[in-house]
């Protein structure tokens, strides 16, 4: 499963990677070949940012590739080292459930009850919201997949 989950995360990285290089490209084009650019492309792309940084940072946590500090575990034997990383597991599932599912969700819903849209491309803003909550339940997996099942 987590390889298939891995594979499938990739993929849309990848996609919304190359989406919005392509998105870039025209802005750029389109300003200075065409003397004026499209009101939508930057718009389309701090959304595509925002995607590819938060749904990038659970495929890191999959990969184990996040930023670590290990200067404690190293003087540890391997039962304090699996105690660290159960205690890191569950300080960062309470912090991303608390911030990216339950106030992610939060943020969501009131996005879409007050009808947000974005200005030039007139997407529901809960729309480009929902990649936290996402992102936090891919977290969690992924944290307790690779602390208790590896």
């Amino acid at each position: 499963m987590k390889s298939k989950l891995d594979n499938f995360l990739g993929w849309i990285l990848a996609i919304l990677l190359g989406a919005m290089v392509l998105d870039v490209l025209w802005g750029v084009f389109s300003r200075y070949a065409l003397g004026f650019q499209s009101s939508w492309t930057d718009e389309l792309a701090r959304f595509l940012l925002i995607w590819v940084g938060i749904l990038g940072s659970a495929y890191a946590s999959g990969k184990n590739m996040h930023i670590a500090i290990d200067l404690l575990p190293q003087y540890l034997n391997e039962k304090n080292k699996k105690r660290l990383d159960i205690f890191n597991t569950v300080i960062i599932s309470l912090f991303v459930l608390g911030v990216f599912i339950i106030g992610g969700l939060r943020y969501v819903y009131i996005s879409f009850a007050l009808g947000q849209t974005s200005a030039a491309l007139k997407l529901p803003m809960g729309i480009v919201y929902a990649v936290f909550p996402i992102a936090g339940i891919l977290i969690i997996y992924y944290r307790i997949r690779n602390t208790f099942f590896n």
